[in-house]
C-alpha cells in the first residue's frame, strides 16, 4: 500500500501523541524505585536490562498505533515483543522502542527516551519520532515534509566540521539527538561478531531525522544502513555512524581507517 503525504501527516501525529503519552509515564516513574530483569539478547547489561517501565511505555504506545496497522496495512516492530515477521511482508511497518537508554533511566541521568520509527520494506525511514522525557522535548520528521523540535519547525546548523567531539554518554537514540544539538560532532558503534550494537528500533526513527535535516547517517564504512535485515534485526554486522555533516562522517571514517 503506497502512502501519501497526507497519510504519513495522520500517521506522525499518531506517533507524536503515543509517544508523549508514553514519555509521561515515564516521567511520573523517573527518579523512582523500579523493578527489572535481564534479558538474554544482547551483549552488554545496557542491552540487556529491561523494566516494568518499558512494557508498560509500549503498551501505551500499542494503544495508539495498532489501530494504524489494519487501516494502513502496517507491520510492526516493537522491541518488547516477538518479531512477527509482518515487516517483510508490508509494504511499511512501524519499529517501536519504548524505553531506549533504559540504563540512563535506572541510574536516574540524562539519555533516554521514546522512539518510534515507520520504515518501508526496504528499510526507508519516513516517520521518526522520539521524545525525551528528562528534558521534556519532542522532535518528528517526516520525509517529504520536514523536520521539528517541540512541534516547530527545525532547522539546526550543521555546516561546521572542525575539531569535532564523539558522543556516546546516552542511549542510542539520545546520542543521535545530542550529535544534531551539539555539532560538529558524531556518534558510532564499531561491527562485532555478536548480536548487538543495537537494533533497528534503536535507530529508524533517528535516522529519518538525520535524512531530513540533510545530516549524515550510514553504516560505519559510510553505506545506508540496513533497517529491514531479514537475517536480523540487529546492527551489528556494519555499525552505525550519525554525523552532523558528511565532512565530519568523512573525517571520522579516515581516521578509523574505514573509508
Amino acid at each position: 500500500m503506497n502512502l501519501s503525504l497526507d497519510d504519513l501527516d495522520v500517521l506522525g501525529k499518531v506517533a507524536i501523541k503515543a509517544a508523549k503519552q508514553a514519555g509521561s509515564l515515564i516521567e511520573e516513574r523517573a527518579g523512582s524505585e523500579v523493578s527489572f530483569e535481564k534479558k538474554e539478547t544482547g551483549a552488554s547489561l545496557a542491552s540487556q536490562v529491561v523494566t516494568e517501565v518499558d512494557r508498560m511505555s509500549q503498551e501505551i504506545i500499542l494503544e495508539h498505533v495498532k489501530p494504524t496497522c489494519p487501516k494502513y496495512d502496517l507491520g510492526l516492530l516493537a522491541e518488547e515483543s516477538e518479531d512477527d515477521c509482518s515487516r517483510f511482508k508490508k509494504d511499511f511497518f512501524w519499529s517501536i522502542d519504548p524505553v531506549d537508554g533504559t540504563l540512563p533511566f535506572i541510574e536516574s541521568r540524562e539519555g533516554y527516551a521514546v522512539s518510534i520509527g515507520l520504515v518501508s520494506k526496504g528499510g526507508v525511514p519516513y516517520i521518526g519520532v522520539i521524545y525525551d522525557p528528562f528534558h521534556k522535548v519532542l522532535y518528528h520528521a517526516i520525509k517529504g515534509i520536514g523536520a521539528c523540535r517541540n512541534e516547530e519547525q527545525w532547522h539546526p546548523d550543521l555546516s561546521s566540521y572542525e575539531s569535532y567531539q564523539e558522543l556516546d554518554r546516552g542511549g542510542a537514540v539520545m546520542n543521535a539527538c545530542w550529535v544534531l544539538e551539539s555539532a560538529p560532532s558524531c556518534f558510532y558503534k564499531n561491527p562485532k561478531s555478536q548480536n548487538g550494537g543495537g537494533c533497528v528500533w534503536d535507530y529508524a526513527a533517528s535516522a529519518c531525522l538525520f535524512e531530513t535535516l540533510g545530516a549524515w547517517v550510514s553504516d560505519i564504512y559510510g553505506h545506508p544502513l540496513e533497517l529491514n535485515r531479514k537475517e536480523a534485526p540487529y546492527m551489528n554486522h556494519k555499525g552505525v555512524l550519525f554525523a552532523s555533516n558528511e565532512n565530519v562522517a568523512k573525517n571520522f571514517m579516515k581516521k578509523e581507517g574505514r573509508s
